[in-house]
């Protein structure tokens, strides 16, 4: 697929708002408001493992403060705020993004409020980091935190070329005086857990999203599960309506995972309470369903499952599971944008 490129390289990885580049064109009044939504909340992240126990006693070790292994209806869980991950126990290690086909969840992942010293404080707990690199040339290295690699000139993610520009200008990072952004622990089935820097205090924050058209992916999670724009400026945001595919994808920027570069633009994400569904583009499409692999789904509550399934049914969306007992509640699962799984659960 031959792809158009934006100039700009790039945003911070937790960053909640629409890209510049998009919000120019897209952040402007829709014509008359989505339909009425009731209320639906973010419930939880569900996870496949090969061992629950192990799996819920890992997320204690890096965020302290914030999570706790605990039981939920029957699963192995850690509770985090008001967001528990859930684990369902497998007999084969679960494809993940290293080992099987991509789908639509990347990672997911807190704030926390000095990466630099969470990153130190993981390296001394023995974890595993995920590195990323610096650059696509024999000369780059590996690096544990966004911050570790130089800002292109005029700000934002550096190009390769801008990569090589910036070495031979010896520009390099001082860690005691460069915030650290964002870095990644590679946890148990190898699931990728981000360690972003923003605000004062370790919060589970987000679920990292591909999917091939940003705004589409909004539009619908606004739509039908009655996600909210992140204010900007203090003021409300709103999705246009018209054509919201992606014709044109920004170039590679670093770091990145893959040796060649990371492809950052449109951008996007919306709200489910304070949890931001953020999106990074996955151009091309031919993104695999999120069950039976690592990431199986995520789901939000409803206090009507009722309501909530006739609603989503009258609105067209694609139903996995009819509405069943979950435990001591009910559920039902749907299919979001590029495969997503999305359970529904029921909490009156």
């Amino acid at each position: 697929m031959k792809l158009s490129v934006l100039v700009r390289s790039g945003m911070t990885v937790a960053s909640l708002a629409i890209s510049a580049g998009l919000a120019a064109r897209a952040l402007v009044s829709a014509q008359g408001a989505p339909p009425t939504v009731e209320p639906v909340h973010f419930h939880h992240v569900h996870l496949n493992s090969v061992d629950p126990r192990a799996a819920a006693a890992y997320y204690p070790k890096p965020f302290a403060a914030t999570a706790v292994a605990t039981t939920f209806n029957g699963f192995d869980a850690v509770k985090t705020g008001n967001v528990y991950i859930l684990f369902t126990q497998v007999a084969a290690p679960p494809t993940n993004e290293l080992t099987g086909p991509q789908t639509s969840v990347w990672h997911f992942g807190w704030n926390t409020p000095n990466s630099r010293d969470y990153n130190a404080k993981f390296r001394s707990a023995g974890l595993t980091i995920a590195q990323m690199w610096a650059g696509s040339d024999a000369a780059a290295k590996q690096v544990d935190l966004s911050g570790d690699v130089p800002q292109a000139p005029g700000g934002g993610f550096p190009t390769q070329e801008q990569v090589l520009e910036l070495r031979a200008k010896n520009v390099t990072i001082d860690p005691g005086k460069t915030a650290g952004g964002f870095g990644y622990l590679r946890g148990p089935d190898g699931v990728m857990i981000e360690n972003a820097q923003s605000g004062k205090v370790e919060r589970f924050n987000h679920v990292h999203m591909y999917h091939e058209h940003p705004l589409c992916a909004m539009q619908w999670y606004v739509t039908h599960l009655g996600a909210t724009l992140p204010a900007r400026g203090g003021q409300a945001q709103q999705l246009p309506a018209g054509d919201c595919r992606t014709r044109m994808y920004s170039p590679p920027t670093f770091p990145s995972f893959a040796k060649g570069g990371f492809v950052r633009e449109p951008s996007g994400g919306v709200l489910l309470d304070d949890i931001s569904i953020s999106i990074r583009p996955w151009p091309g499409g031919g993104l695999a369903s999120t069950r039976g692999r690592l990431y199986d789904h995520w789901a939000v509550s409803t206090a009507d499952l009722e309501k909530t399934v006739a609603r989503l049914k009258s609105q067209n969306v694609t139903f996995l599971e009819e509405p069943h007992t979950w435990g001591n509640t009910r559920a039902a699962m749907i299919e979001g944008p590029d495969r997503i799984a999305i359970e529904i659960v029921e909490v009156k």
